[in-house]
């Protein structure tokens, strides 16, 4: 019971910041210079075509019906028509989010193949010479940007050793050789650099749990290091490394918008950036909640990880 109330406050909360979040995007793109009909029309445009065009998008409107307005589509699904293109925009941000959901889910998987390993080797033998060169190998990843990952990436896999493609995509769907292929560099490029800054915590993690006495006491009654890791250690830190593993998901949201301009993926980040070069708007605002969403709902899942983990946590909440 204690749980399920957690779970109650926690998406009455998702709610009510999904709300402010509605507001706060839309009032910003209000407050912006730029007209989207002047801007649609171009400079020779007359008054009477600029008018129209401002009646045809609703931006005559006074703001409070146009939020309404837009609010009331986006709970229905529908994100508005392009202003730009005159296209539906729900159908290419679900198009360009399966992309990001693709590329964002490969770094995920590489950052924890790479860090949860290295991170139980660097904290269990820290005080040997392979633990501080894990160690400081993490510490260099982490100062290494996601652009400069790519870039180097290209000119070593594709460039110099032609074995992959230096960019483009591919749906798996039509060609599943040729979709891996273009997957591969930037998934490493996002993924070994989160991979990085997770081996640290998780590092970090281990080393707490082995400074407890419950583990001393395992360890005591017979169980080897590793045994006592599995059996009682890695639970209690996996706390830590889940409360990272969410706040790095977000990282790879935004940094997703920087590694699919480097390899010309067209994914949510390309089209947010070409809605912003065109002051397509109404398409921004569409990407920046769905964006918005993506980060609550990854939030809204670690809450309910941590009740699940620790029920301790849902009982004080409650």
């Amino acid at each position: 019971m204690p749980v399920f109330l957690h779970i109650v406050h926690r998406t009455l909360a998702l709610v009510l910041t999904l709300l402010l979040a509605s507001i706060a995007v839309f009032l910003f793109m209000a407050v912006l210079p730029g007209d989207p009909a002047r801007v649609a029309l171009g400079v020779n445009a007359t008054p009477e075509a600029i008018a129209a065009l401002r009646a045809e998008f609703g931006t005559d409107r006074p703001l409070l019906v146009q939020y309404l307005d837009w609010v009331g589509g986006l709970v229905t699904g529908d994100f508005g028509v392009s202003y730009v293109t005159r296209a539906p925009i729900g159908p290419q941000i679900a198009d360009r989010l399966l992309v990001t959901l693709w590329l964002v889910g490969s770094a995920m998987v590489v950052a924890v193949v790479v860090a949860v390993p290295l991170g139980i080797l660097a904290a269990v033998r820290h005080r040997r010479l392979s633990g501080i060169l894990l160690s400081g190998l993490s510490q260099v990843g982490v100062a290494i940007p996601n652009f400069l990952a790519g870039i180097l990436l290209v000119a070593l896999f594709a460039v110099r050793w032609r074995l992959l493609p230096s960019g483009g995509w591919v749906p798996p769907a039509v060609d599943p050789l040729g979709f891996l292929q273009r997957l591969i560099l930037p998934a490493l490029a996002l993924g070994l650099v989160q991979g990085a800054v997770l081996t640290r915590y998780v590092r970090s993690a281990i080393l707490d749990v082995l400074r407890e006495d419950y583990l001393r006491t395992a360890r005591a009654k017979g169980l080897t290091l590793s045994g006592a890791l599995r059996r009682h250690g890695l639970r209690n830190a996996a706390i830590p490394v889940v409360t990272v593993l969410a706040l790095q998901l977000t990282t790879l949201l935004i940094g997703a918008v920087v590694i699919e301009r480097v390899f010309v993926i067209p994914g949510l980040g390309s089209l947010l950036l070409d809605g912003v070069a065109n002051r397509d708007l109404l398409l921004v605002q569409g990407v920046v909640m769905v964006l918005v969403l993506a980060v609550l709902l990854v939030n809204f899942v670690v809450d309910v990880l941590y009740t699940v983990l620790d029920p301790r946590i849902g009982r004080a909440v409650a």
